[in-house]
C-alpha cells in the first residue's frame, strides 16, 4: 500500500508542478495509467508476500532438513561404528576359522597315523595269536588257551600243566610247553612278555618258605621267567614277573571247578607301542 500512494502523490505533485492544465483525454490517460500503476504495484506487493512466504517455507524446510542431515549423519557415523566393529569380529573370526581348519588338518593327519598304527598293532596281534596257536597246538587240550584282551595276546596255562601240586617247579610237560612258546618268543623280538601267577582262594598250608598265596603266585611267576631266561634264552630285559595271588579269578565262584580255573600261569604278550605312545603324546 505504501508503494501504491506513494507513485500516486509523485503523480499528482507532477502535475500540480507543471502548471498545466490537463484535457480531459489526458487526464483520463492520467487515471488509467495512475490505475494500471495500482494494479502492477498491488500485483508485486502479493509477489513480495508470496516471497517472503516462500522463504520462510524454504527456511522452515531448510532447517528440518539440517536436522534430518543431522540424524542421519548421526546414524551414518554410527553405523560405520558398527561395521567397523562387525568388519574386525568378521577378520578375527576368519583368523580364527583359518587357525582351526589348519589345526583340523593336523588333527585329522594324526588320527590317520594312530589309526594306521593301532591297525598294525592289531594285525601284529591277531598274527602272534595265530603263531602260538599253532605252536602250542598239542598243549590246548591240557589246560593251555590263547586269547586277544584289549591289544594283548593272553596265553593261559592251566597250573596243572606246568606244576605238581603246591610246588613251585616246573615239570616236564609245563617245560615243554614253555620251550615251544620260547620258540615263538625268540623270533618276535618286539614284543614285551609279563609272567603272571594266579592261585585260588583256598589258603596255603605247610608248604615250607611259601607262607601264602601271595608267595606261592609270585613264586610260580618267578620261575617260568626264570625257565624262558635261562633254558630258552629269551631277552630277560623282556620279561616281568609278578603275583596276582587269588585277587584277579577267572571264575569267582565257590566250586572246585572255578578254584581250578583260577590256578594258572598267564603270559601276557604286548607289541612295543612306542611309535604309537609318540603320536598320542604329539
Amino acid at each position: 500500500m505504501k508503494i501504491k500512494y506513494s507513485l500516486l502523490a509523485a503523480i499528482l505533485l507532477m502535475a500540480f508542478q507543471s502548471c498545466v492544465v490537463l484535457s480531459p483525454k489526458k487526464y483520463k490517460a492520467l487515471v488509467a495509467e495512475r490505475d494500471s500503476l495500482s494494479i502492477r504495484t498491488g500485483s508485486l506487493e502479493d509477489t513480495v508476500a508470496k516471497l517472503r512466504a516462500d522463504t520462510m517455507r524454504l527456511h522452515r524446510e531448510l532447517r528440518d532438513l539440517k536436522g534430518t542431515y543431522a540424524t542421519l549423519n548421526d546414524n551414518y557415523n554410527t553405523l560405520n561404528d558398527k561395521y567397523g566393529a562387525l568388519n574386525n569380529n568378521f577378520n578375527s573370526s576368519s583368523s580364527k576359522v583359518s587357525e582351526l581348519s589348519t589345526d583340523l588338518k593336523k588333527r585329522e593327519a594324526r588320527l590317520k597315523e594312530v589309526e594306521d598304527a593301532l591297525r598294525k598293532r592289531d594285525e601284529a596281534t591277531n598274527a602272534l595269536k595265530n603263531k602260538l596257536q599253532q605252536a602250542l597246538l598239542g598243549f590246548q587240550q591240557s589246560g593251555l588257551t590263547v586269547d586277544i584282551k584289549n591289544g594283548k595276546v593272553y596265553v593261559s596255562l592251566a597250573d596243572k600243566l606246568l606244576f605238581p601240586s603246591g610246588s613251585i617247579v616246573i615239570d616236564e610237560r609245563g617245560k615243554a610247553a614253555l620251550k615251544q612258546l620260547a620258540v615263538v618268543l625268540n623270533k618276535e623280538a618286539d614284543i614285551n612278555i609279563a609272567v603272571e601267577g594266579h592261585t585260588d582262594d583256598k589258603k596255603v598250608i605247610n608248604l615250607g618258605q611259601i607262607k601264602d598265596n601271595w608267595d606261592l603266585s609270585v613264586l610260580r611267576a618267578t620261575s617260568v621267567c626264570r625257565y624262558l631266561t635261562e633254558a630258552e634264552k629269551v631277552d630277560p630285559h623282556r620279561l616281568t614277573a609278578t603275583g596276582k595271588s587269588e585277587y584277579q579269578p577267572n571264575d569267582p565262584a565257590n566250586t572246585n571247578e572255578a578254584r581250578t580255573k583260577n590256578r594258572r600261569i598267564e603270559i601276557v604278550l604286548t607289541p612295543k607301542l612306542d611309535e604309537l605312545y609318540n603320536l598320542i603324546k604329539q
